[in-house]
């Protein structure tokens, strides 16, 4: 799978709430942070912890994807999140930087 498809299989499984499938497209040391943050999860195993909770808590949420830009080993998605119709709304920068072909860094710009 390249990059892109990658980026399109973790959102996919992100909006079905597909946990398991969702976190195997993170490498085991995968590093979540906010731009030019410190880190808030540093493995697979935080990352599942994360959605978790946020799948339990928004089980309506969805992420609807406004435009990819994809250079070299980094995918940037340009996201509309949706916590439930009608309900809460805001747009995020997920920046995906991949190694052997699986996530092994997100920095989030809200």
């Amino acid at each position: 799978m390249s990059n892109i498809d990658v980026a399109t299989a973790q959102l996919d499984a992100y909006n079905a709430q597909d946990l398991e499938k969702y976190v195997s497209y993170f490498t085991e040391d995968c590093v979540v942070s906010g731009l030019n943050g410190t880190p808030t999860e540093t493995s697979r195993e935080a990352i599942r912890a994360r959605y978790a909770k946020a799948f339990a808590q928004f089980p309506e949420n969805k992420a609807e994807l406004l435009n990819r830009v994809a250079v070299g080993n980094t995918v940037v998605d340009h996201e509309l999140v949706i916590r439930k119709p009608g309900g809460e709304q805001f747009e995020i920068i997920a920046i995906y930087t991949f190694t052997g072909g699986l996530i092994a860094r997100v920095d989030f710009a809200k």
